[in-house]
């Protein structure tokens, strides 16, 4: 390693040390601003060619890279990001904590991967699914194929592991000569109705989907046949097997990213079959953001969404017999300033005793419940909203923020029971 980055690793690792000491944070952050700064190039310095894993895509990067990183575990040792940093920063601080570890697996933003492809030659890339995000941060989601596309085509030697239901994944992958087509489902389809390829519209049916317009050399773009798929009855492996899959996670989508984390466990890193898949099944919890506490005489069960897919699939997994649901909402960067977004969103069809808007932008989604037909009531505060609600299960849907401000909240309270 260049004197550099000695250099570098050393302020990143003091930084990392006061951030702790002075109760300023975790410390998985400064380390890799200070690092990074010093040394643009530490990020290759510290992956040192070791087998690495990139997990992206607009929903389920955090689950799936615990899942994936937690089958390699039962044969290696691994270093991950599993705090959800999936920028530059966060990433370095992944591989300086994990330097001595034999292998990476690392979720990564959308718009990080290409250098970050570049820079850790990555065995494998698991593509999640696509469908537009924080419009003032990530844009137009065409853009966003086109750059993955590129990337993915650069790094012909990876595998990549692509989710054949959802159209822009099997755009970016459809060119590379090596991938594992994983039928890992899709709940929303409002980013994925034209062909990203050669332009009109794509048709569904119930298990396929087409696009009407050929490609450019006359061939069909249509859903590939997958290795392996994902349904209630259990994940359907390569052979015509049928493995039982039960989760501790809720909701159809945590099914699918169990299967892609499976998928490259087993086909890209030998993990067997049975220990990719027990190792998907003990994951109970991504930081934080499907557990239940306990506040006073409620048990509040908490639950993240950052995007129209995200809060469409989050909806599907309340517990309709709560006592309320408490859906915040906030617009500070980590969430995305434009709160439009509420308006794709289907709350006609959610069902609660009581619901209550909370949040900072609070009164926007007021006025969406309200257009909605909704009955609902507005405390800002989501802890008082909480408090609120009838004694017994609270839903809480919220945004990153937003949950992360209330986790906060909660833990100061008298009456919290973690």
């Amino acid at each position: 390693m260049k004197f550099r980055s000695h250099v570098a690793l050393t302020a990143a690792r003091l930084a990392t040390a006061a951030s702790r000491a002075t109760g300023r944070g975790a410390g998985g952050m400064i380390g890799g601003l200070v690092a990074g700064a010093i040394d643009p190039n530490i990020m290759e310095q510290l992956g040192g060619g070791r087998p690495t894993a990139l997990v992206t895509g607009t929903n389920g990067k955090s689950t799936t890279t615990r899942m994936l990183a937690g089958a390699l575990r039962s044969t290696h040792t691994v270093a991950t990001n599993d705090g959800g940093d999936n920028m530059d920063a966060g990433i370095i601080s992944a591989l300086m904590a994990g330097e001595g570890a034999s292998h990476v697996v690392l979720e990564v933003d959308e718009l990080h991967v290409p250098h970050v492809a570049q820079r850790l030659a990555p065995e494998a890339i698991v593509l999640l699914n696509l469908s537009r995000d924080q419009l003032d941060r990530v844009g137009e989601i065409n853009a966003i194929e086109r750059a993955l596309r590129a990337a993915v085509m650069e790094h012909p030697e990876a595998t990549v592991v692509a989710n054949c239901d959802d159209v822009l994944i099997t755009s970016i992958a459809w060119d590379h000569p090596n991938v594992v087509w994983v039928a890992a489902g899709t709940g929303w389809l409002g980013d994925s109705v034209t062909n990203p390829r050669s332009g009109g519209h794509v048709v569904r049916t119930e298990d396929d989907w087409y696009a009407v317009q050929s490609l450019d050399d006359g061939s069909s773009f249509r859903r590939p046949t997958p290795h392996y798929s994902v349904d209630e009855e259990g994940l359907h492996v390569p052979g015509g097997d049928v493995v039982k899959l039960e989760l501790q996670l809720p909701g159809r989508a945590n099914r699918g990213n169990a299967a892609q984390a499976i998928a490259c466990a087993v086909e890209v890193f030998g993990v067997p079959l049975e220990q990719a898949v027990a190792a998907a099944e003990a994951v109970d919890n991504v930081a934080g953001r499907y557990t239940t506490v306990g506040l006073g005489d409620h048990d509040v069960h908490l639950l993240l969404a950052k995007n129209p897919a995200g809060w469409q699939e989050a909806l599907t997994m309340l517990d309709a017999e709560a006592a309320g649901v408490v859906i915040a909402v906030n617009a500070q960067q980590g969430d995305g300033e434009d709160v439009s977004w509420l308006w794709d969103i289907d709350f006609e069809n959610l069902r609660a005793g009581t619901v209550v808007a909370a949040g900072e932008r609070g009164t926007d989604l007021a006025v969406r419940l309200f257009y909605s037909g909704l009955d609902h009531t507005l405390v800002h505060d989501p802890l008082a909203a909480i408090r609120a609600c009838p004694p017994g299960r609270v839903e809480v849907l919220a945004n990153y923020t937003a949950l992360l401000n209330l986790r906060k909240a909660l833990s100061k309270q008298e009456d919290y029971r973690g």
